[in-house]
């Protein structure tokens, strides 16, 4: 990369169903918080880049309502209707382009406000799909799960592993909003069915909750910090309409995998990273995100599962936050990522710190059955 860029701040929210505040009050308390936990403020920053729905925020225009809460008033502010993660990489081009020298990006979702199983129905082809009122993105998830379990004959109990795995890890994160410590496998198994094999617990909760991150070019950031984390790679990727794509493989995740580690240089991404943070929207997703990312051959993402390797305890640690299944404030999910990640870097991951964690992967997602991507890595001072 020409110009190097950091995180040097980041603040999340504490995510539950229905939370009691304004979206504005929710927006405007993590961009304080990440601007605390930088040092600066808001004159400091140069450019302010949101990400949110129109769908999702019951009205049009919506960051035109935001732009006081996110310290926007006569900046340069533009607006990402997508994941977090997505809005990151376009500040972070915004400063490496050497426009802005200071960026904050910021995300929020307050699914509570509108079901977000059902603003996806919008987003179906009008003309086929959405006349035949069959699918929405619960319904799809279960068509590619099913897909992906008889190409690659994962059981369902794969996905119930993954369940447990995340949500027990989730219980030791303060902000996550589902939190079960004792989840059994049998428990995520009984859980209620929605559409064959998706289950309650196999799919992340409805979530309200905003996040914000603070980025730096390499001459601000060494002023600002004595410990920034470095955007080392970064890939993007979008891929085909529901039903013009393979759904049993995440091919549009593969490709901005590439692209990132060809631009952080690494070959053997198990071995040269110490863990992921990704946005698994569903148990399922993650089997197939370990195959797209390179971690394992095609179709063997149930055996990482199966033998550990990306348990909290493991070679390479998954979501030790909890991921997407503790919580899911969808255009904020992959954005905390991004942040989950950083703070591993700086060990400031509280009760879900990783031992060593110098390097790490941070992935987004958006669209039904996850149709575009965009993974970054992410590493500490050498």
């Amino acid at each position: 990369m020409l110009r190097r860029v950091a995180i040097v701040g980041y603040a999340q929210s504490r995510h539950q169903y229905d939370m009691l505040k304004t979206r504005e009050d929710m927006v405007f308390e993590v961009c304080k918080a990440a601007l605390a936990h930088a040092g600066i403020l808001r004159e400091d920053i140069g450019t302010v880049v949101t990400a949110s729905t129109d769908y999702l925020d019951g009205r049009t225009i919506s960051n035109v309502f935001l732009s006081m809460a996110v310290g926007a008033y006569l900046k340069d502010e533009s607006k990402v209707e997508e994941d977090g993660a997505m809005a990151l990489q376009y500040a972070m081009m915004r400063i490496m382009s050497g426009a802005h020298d200071v960026a904050l990006v910021e995300a929020h979702t307050q699914a509570s406000t509108f079901n977000p199983h059902q603003v996806s129905y919008y987003t179906l082809d009008p003309l086929f799909d959405r006349q035949i009122g069959l699918l929405n993105d619960v319904a799809a998830a279960a068509l590619q799960a099913r897909m992906y379990m008889d190409r690659s004959g994962a059981r369902e109990e794969c996905l119930a592993a993954v369940s447990v795995k995340n949500l027990r890890n989730a219980a030791f994160n303060p902000n996550a909003h589902r939190r079960m410590a004792d989840l059994s496998l049998e428990e995520v198994l009984a859980s209620k069915l929605y559409y064959d094999p998706i289950r309650e617990l196999t799919m992340s909760p409805i979530s309200d909750g905003a996040a914000a991150v603070i980025l730096a070019s390499e001459e601000r950031a060494r002023e600002i910090t004595d410990c920034p984390v470095w955007i080392e790679g970064v890939g993007l990727c979008s891929d085909a309409y529901l039903r013009d794509r393979r759904l049993d493989r995440l091919d549009s995740l593969r490709i901005a995998a590439q692209k990132a580690y060809q631009m952080a240089g690494i070959q053997d991404p198990l071995q040269e990273l110490d863990l992921a943070e990704v946005t698994e929207r569903y148990a399922h997703e993650e089997l197939m995100i370990y195959e797209a990312l390179g971690l394992c051959r095609e179709g063997k993402g149930k055996v990482l599962i199966e033998n550990g390797t990306t348990a909290f305890d493991g070679e390479f640690p998954v979501n030790p936050s909890g991921g997407a299944l503790g919580a899911d404030p969808i255009c904020a999910t992959g954005l905390i990522r991004v942040i989950e990640a950083a703070q591993q870097i700086r060990g400031e991951a509280n009760g879900c710190q990783v031992s060593g964690a110098g390097r790490a992967l941070a992935h987004g997602q958006f669209g039904i059955c996850a149709q575009k991507n965009v993974v970054l890595i992410l590493g500490g001072e050498s």
